[in-house]
Formats: structure tokens, C-alpha cells, sequence
């Protein structure tokens, strides 16, 4: 498959200096969705050009990026979805995007904000990371971590194995040690954010799934086929910390 790359494209940077100043303000603000852009863009280097080489060599990644699906529509269409079977992948990407109050649209338009400092090309690196963007919230019901602050470092962690760049693992280990500050057991922190990474390394990647196939999709068969294991020590971190007061909670099944 000839990778579509625009000719205009510069080489990305990395800029650690300007990471800490945005991962500052994500701290500050921890659902300022728009500083986790910048951060990814100042750590993430050349990540999204060895991606595409990555997933052009695979059936799965050609097939994904030949037919260049755009996922907001599917995803924020909420009455089609409701219609699928009780327990698919749909129903519960649905109910989990409703009580959060979230939509895809909306996290395009955070994206958006940093957009406009920068050129779009339409080329496969901007496809595959607006891909990466798109399916953040279905590895949350997929995962079973929910939207509070560890179930945000957990997912980072566990998508890293399979979106790359080092932005994810900067985010996601910050946050750990920030959180783990006023942890009663900071150890269990630090456990779910290795298991995430674990159960990562040997998931099946859901940026190469047809996505409309998945939502129909039983969700624990679903699990089961992409080899996503439930998420113990998270459950146990969020117990603990949920005794001291902690606003998070599962927000997947």
C-alpha cells in the first residue's frame, strides 16, 4: 500500500520545555481536553509517521485507512445505536457517553482549538490521528475504566501500546505521581497504571477495527476476542481511593 504523506509535512519536534508548560495547565484543569493536544504534538516526535508505515503493512491497517470511515457521525448517532441489541457495544458506548455527558463532536471540537495553529494536509498522518482521537471514549467502555482521573491515566496507558508516542505515557505517569499525592495507597496507583500498560501489550489494537462491526458486537465478546482482561487493580485503587472521598467511579461495565 503507497502511504499518502503530504509533500508540504515537516518534521515534528520534540519539545519537552513546552510539554511541562501545557501538562501544567492539564494539571491545573484536569478536563482541559485542549492541552492534551499540544502535549501530544510536543512529545510524539515522528510517532504518527512510524504508525501509518505500522498499520500499511497489515490487512487490517490498509483496510481501516483505504476506507477513511469518519467515526463522529457513527459515534454521535445515538438512535441507531439504541436500536442495537441490549449488551453490544453500542448500547453501552451509548449509556456511558450519556451519563458523562460527552459527544464525539465535542471532543473534535477541543481538538479544533489546537487545529487552528496548525496546517491540515488530509494526508494518512492526519486521518490516523484524528483515528486516535475518535476511539478514546470506546476504550473506556471497552476497558472498563471509567472518566475519573485514574480511569484517564489508565486508558492512556493502555491505548499507548497501540497508539505509540511518548505524549501518552508522559500524560498518563504525571498524572500518577500527581494523584498518588493524595492517595491513601499511592502503590495501588502505580499497580493500575502497570496493569493498564500490561493488559495493553496484549489487546488486540481497536484503531484497526471496523468500528460499525464492533458496536454491534456483544460487548463481553468483544473483550474476550480483542483480549482486553478486566481491570483489578484500577478497581482496587478506585475502592481505596474512594474511601477518603474520591469523586470517581466506574463508568463502564
Amino acid at each position: 500500500m503507497k502511504i499518502d504523506i503530504h509533500p508540504n509535512r515537516k518534521r515534528s519536534m520534540i519539545r519537552p520545555l513546552k510539554a511541562a508548560g501545557h501538562m501544567k495547565l492539564l494539571l491545573n484543569d484536569k478536563e482541559d481536553t485542549e492541552q492534551v493536544f499540544h502535549i501530544m504534538e510536543a512529545l510524539n516526535g515522528n510517532n504518527m509517521y512510524r504508525k501509518v508505515c505500522e498499520y500499511s503493512k497489515s490487512d487490517l491497517g490498509r483496510s481501516m485507512m483505504e476506507r477513511r470511515r469518519y467515526l463522529p457521525e457513527i459515534l454521535d448517532d445515538h438512535e441507531t445505536l439504541k436500536k442495537l441489541p441490549e449488551n453490544t457495544v453500542g448500547q453501552a458506548y451509548v449509556t456511558f457517553m450519556e451519563r458523562e455527558g460527552l459527544s464525539a463532536a465535542g471532543l473534535v471540537e477541543e481538538s479544533e482549538k489546537w487545529w487552528v495553529h496548525h496546517e491540515k494536509f488530509d494526508d494518512d498522518i492526519d486521518f490516523l490521528g484524528c483515528r486516535f482521537r475518535d476511539t478514546h471514549d470506546l476504550y473506556h467502555v471497552l476497558t472498563g475504566y471509567g472518566r475519573d482521573e485514574l480511569g484517564e491515566i489508565s486508558v492512556l496507558g493502555f491505548s499507548h501500546a497501540h497508539n505509540g508516542g511518548f505524549g501518552n505515557l508522559f500524560i498518563s505517569y504525571v498524572g500518577a505521581w500527581d494523584l498518588s499525592k493524595s492517595a491513601p495507597k499511592p502503590k495501588l496507583i502505580k499497580a493500575s497504571l502497570r496493569e493498564a500498560r500490561r493488559h495493553g501489550r496484549v489487546a488486540n489494537a481497536l484503531v484497526t477495527e471496523d468500528i460499525v462491526a464492533l458496536l454491534a458486537e456483544p460487548l463481553e465478546a468483544a473483550r474476550k476476542r480483542m483480549n482486553i482482561s478486566e481491570p483489578l487493580a484500577y478497581k482496587r485503587a478506585l475502592a481505596s481511593l474512594n474511601d477518603i472521598g474520591y469523586e470517581g467511579q466506574l463508568s463502564a461495565a
